[in-house]
């Protein structure tokens, strides 16, 4: 199973939560850019709908598959 990390870090002159090489937006304060960052986290394991999915992959090519809905990733939050 995968597993994201959401990191806060100093960012733009507040603070924001990075994952998989993303920022977030700026929050003013490192509690903020946590509860948002928690908040985030748990969002992204909740299970959603199995349904079909398209896009394009690093070369170029475009892919179709299925993505279960309850295939989520483990997620934290790392300060």
């Amino acid at each position: 199973m995968t597993e994201l990390v959401y990191h806060v870090v100093e960012h733009d002159g507040g603070w924001a939560y990075k994952v998989d090489g993303s920022f977030s937006e700026t929050f003013p304060t490192h509690e903020a850019a946590h509860r948002a960052a928690a908040r985030a986290a748990a969002e992204q394991r909740q299970a959603g709908e199995t349904t079909g999915i398209t896009y394009e992959d690093r070369s170029g090519r475009w892919r179709s598959e299925v993505s279960d809905g309850a295939d989520r990733p483990e997620t934290s939050v790392d300060d």
